[in-house]
């Protein structure tokens, strides 16, 4: 029978746990379990085959677990001590001192949101789609371990992201599993009068609501919009229905929810942040959400109150093509936000400015990377390469700055060490490494106690998880094929693909065209020949999704299944549909050579081969995103040199050769290579030598302290300064700005002296004097600067050296001499130039006005 939704009452009902039980429950709402093995195991007792149907849901294992099993287990009286233990364990990890406590005690009490259009904490709750989920989830991970005081902020979406299946003919489907949130590790935030926080956003025409729910992610709250509400028309509802489903509206709408949404949200919860944290441009409305309140807080103009929000507010992206930014129409703008801008106090032609690098050309779209870029003071790539690549493609919106300039840093990303490491694994740290390996993975030290761990003992587990792996491959491999429909000889034939002792590689990500997944298949013989040797054979495990409007990437694995079926790679090529998280930990710690193929240097950073690192195994890639800077020819192979290619179909004959080349020549015979007593010496020398580089380095607790010390507490700092006295700061500063772009027209070089000397020896220094004409401008407003490096052929200085010129006196009204010395650093043609920016205690960087004079 169905009923009116309007007559129904709704009440919850939670599992009969005995007593000496309960502490099961305060476990399943605190996701610390997920990354502590102890806590993990526990769960996976009370019923191995519901804790693998549930996808490690400790919420609902609680309440699909049969009462009967419950009540044995509550006369268990290991298993009761169990429990105990692991629930002091949290406590203890709740309550004790911390890195930032330790290092900032005068930061109590302070706060920093951190926004993302996804969190990839754990499989179960699967708001995530890749890779910018997972490196989100694992940073408020570290953030908890190292004790930062930061909240997550982040849309419920009940559907998720797209669950993945394969028709017979191999072409991706999608189906989307409604999520209960009643069976799941979150909880509604409730006010003091026990009635759900919501909020209301505005969106034309109407207002949409949100409630708040809370995901515990060790010390840190994340906390959750979801729109599902019957106050909400349906198509409202549906805002946060499906991460990256719909079209632009959609896309807009979640977004507005993200950013404007989620700043209320945590003013109802009565939460403060000095800094907001944007992980990609997604929730960049934030910043004029901030905007707005802070002018109607303290009657101030846009000018004056950015000034003070960009001080606080830190923005990351991840994106190193222009296409993969989100842009809007000046029409779709306009619907949304044209009242929204008024209340800004702005006009539409400098609403629109904010999203625009070129603010004068209004046939630009509204991009929300330009506005993001424009409202924050901290600005990063999420790699050294990828910083360089975001300076580049960023560069119009700083046009008078050197590219190499353009105020947007790098920190590269990392990975959760102890999310990513196997059961197996941690074992053997346990036994040889430092016994605070899992507190400070970022300690070079600790890691060279790699080389305690015997050869034999590395192997072995090594070994025993590539067994692993190729089981959970078995048994996904039927359920796929029982899903399909196929026959009981093909589904039982599933038992025998793979070798457990057979070299194994993997390549499981997104499935995006320049990722390149079948570069290997472009000789398809000498594949055949590779993975069919007899004494050294090969094999490899695909996995990943295309999205559902990428039909080339879909192609691209309908490729992969159809090579898989023939005959010569049945059993040696391996497609694993619905890849997630808990796939991902076992091809993590199951491959032997993990394969990146993506075409340079579209690849920001990259984290996968970060979690095979630490696992043991290692990796072969192309040298783009993070591996430009993990590899060590010790630790692992490169597939090329990083060159430039002006022709893609060159480039891929090229690398597909290097990557055979590789295989042929170094990776299979050093595999293969057993010494008298069966282990591979070279390959563990190798193995050994990437754990020591790659996992102090590339994890997020050394990626978070790298932010809080780059980022956060500069920007607290700054956020104070700027904020204090009802923005007293804030507001001189934009009239400072105002006033040097009215006087900026009478800046001018007058006269240049150098040395007259045509060579210089290394080591000698270029002495140059100028008369500088700044008018009404003061000295102390200025930094007229030497610009000198060795040209390029194109008569280009590289590497530049620049000199802060000193002030020696004023020759007459607004006219001043200063004069400098540049270092002469290295042999070759040189050239200098003359500039002069302004200059203001509170700039968090000399570009921030738009003015260079060059001379």
């Amino acid at each position: 029978m169905t009923l009116d939704k309007g007559l129904l009452r709704t009440f919850s009902v939670v599992p009969a746990l005995p007593d000496s039980l309960l502490g099961l429950r305060d476990l399943a709402n605190n996701l610390w379990w997920c990354w502590n093995a102890d806590a993990f195991e526990l769960f996976r007792r009370l019923d191995p085959e519901i804790w693998e149907e549930v996808n490690h849901n400790p919420v609902k294992l609680l309440d699909k677990a049969d009462q009967g099993r419950i009540d044995k287990l509550a006369g268990d009286s290991g298993y009761v001590a169990a429990v105990e233990r692991v629930k002091g364990y949290l406590e203890e990890y709740k309550e004790g001192e911390t890195w930032f406590a330790k290092t900032y005690p005068d930061l109590n009490g302070t706060r920093i949101a951190y926004f993302s259009a996804e969190f990839g904490i754990t499989e179960c709750l699967a708001i995530y789609s890749g890779g910018l989920g997972v490196l989100a989830g694992d940073h408020l991970k570290s953030a908890s371990d190292l004790g930062l005081p930061i909240v997550g902020v982040g849309l419920l979406y009940r559907q998720g992201y797209f669950r993945q299946y394969l028709s017979t003919d191999g072409w991706q489907q999608e189906f989307y599993p409604e999520l209960d949130f009643y069976n799941l590790p979150v909880e509604l935030e409730k006010g003091e009068d026990g009635k759900p926080v919501t909020i209301d956003v505005g969106y034309p025409g109407r207002k949409v609501r949100a409630q708040v729910w809370r995901a515990q992610v060790g010390r840190i709250p994340l906390f959750l919009l979801d729109a599902n509400l019957k106050e909400n028309s349906p198509a409202d509802r549906n805002i946060t229905a499906q991460l990256y489903g719909g079209d632009l509206e959609m896309r807009i709408s979640q977004e507005i929810l993200l950013g404007i949404g989620g700043v209320q949200a945590l003013m109802a919860l009565g939460i403060h942040p000095e800094i907001y944290h944007m992980n990609e441009g997604h929730s960049a409305f934030l910043g004029l959400e901030r905007v707005r309140l802070l002018m109607n807080e303290h009657k101030v103009s846009f000018k004056e109150a950015s000034e003070a929000v960009a001080g606080g507010n830190v923005f990351t992206t991840h994106t190193p093509v222009p296409a993969g930014n989100d842009v809007f129409s000046e029409g779709m703008m306009a619907k949304y936000f044209l009242n929204y801008s008024q209340s800004l106090g702005l006009t539409w032609n400098e609403f629109m400015a904010l999203g625009r690098q070129n603010p004068v050309d209004q046939d630009e779209p509204f991009c929300l990377t330009v506005l993001a870029l424009k409202l924050a003071a901290g600005r990063n790539g999420v790699s050294q390469l990828h910083g360089k690549v975001s300076r580049a493609m960023w560069h119009r919106i700083w046009h008078n700055v050197p590219q190499d300039e353009v105020p947007i840093e790098a920190i590269t990303n990392g990975v959760h060490t102890r999310t990513w490491l196997s059961y197996d694994m941690a074992t053997l740290f346990h036994r040889y490494l430092d016994p605070e390996w899992a507190e400070k993975p970022a300690d070079h030290s600790i890691w060279e106690g790699i080389d305690n761990i015997p050869d034999g003992e590395l192997w072995r587990t090594h070994e025993r998880r590539r067994e692993r792996l190729v089981a959970v491959a078995r048994a996904r491999l039927r359920m796929q094929l029982t899903r399909r429909g196929a026959g009981k000889a093909e589904v039982e034939r599933a038992e025998e693909v793979l070798d457990p002792e057979a070299l194994t590689i993997g390549f499981a990500r997104r499935f995006a065209t320049y990722k390149r997944a079948t570069l290997l298949f472009r000789d398809i013989k000498r594949l055949q020949e590779l993975l069919n040797d007899k004494d050294r054979p090969c094999q490899i495990i695909f996995a990943g999704k295309a999205h559902p409007h990428d039909n080339e990437g879909k192609e691209l694995i309908r490729g992969i299944v159809q090579t898989a079926r023939q005959e010569a790679f049945r059993g040696r090529i391996v497609f694993l549909e619905d890849y997630d998280m808990s796939l991902s930990h076992y091809l993590a710690s199951g491959v032997d050579v993990w394969l990146n193929t993506p075409r340079r240097p579209l690849e920001a950073s990259g984290t996968s081969g970060m979690k095979i690192a630490v696992n043991g195994g290692l990796n072969m890639s192309v040298l783009d995103g993070w591996w430009c800077e993990g590899y060590t020819p010790d630790g692992g192979w490169a597939i090329g040199t990083g060159e430039k290619y002006e022709n893609a179909g060159a480039q891929d004959a090229v690398e597909s050769e290097i990557a055979y080349e590789l295989l042929e020549k170094e990776v299979i015979p050093m595999f293969y290579e057993r010494g008298p007593d069966g282990l591979p010496r070279k390959w563990i020398r190798m193995m050994k030598a990437s754990m020591r580089t790659v996992c102090p380095m590339f994890n997020t607790n050394r990626m978070v302290q790298e932010y809080t010390e780059r980022f956060y507490l500069p920007g607290i700092h700054r956020s104070r300064r700027l904020l204090a006295d009802g923005l007293a700061n804030a507001s001189a500063l934009a009239k400072w700005k105002d006033q040097v772009h009215k006087r900026w027209a009478k800046v001018n070089v007058l006269e240049t002296q150098a040395g007259t000397e045509k060579e210089y020896c290394v080591g000698s220094e270029l002495l140059v004097r100028a008369k500088v004409s700044l008018g009404e401008i003061h000295p102390d407003e200025v930094a007229v600067q030497i610009y000198e490096g060795p040209l390029t052929p194109a008569r280009e200085i590289e590497d530049p050296n620049i000199v802060t010129m000193a002030c020696e006196n004023e020759e007459s009204p607004g006219v001043w001499w200063y004069s400098g010395s540049a270092p002469c650093r290295k042999a070759g043609l040189h050239g200098f130039a003359l500039r002069i920016l302004p200059r203001h205690d509170d700039l968090a960087s000399l570009y921030d006005t738009g003015l260079t004079f060059w001379a």
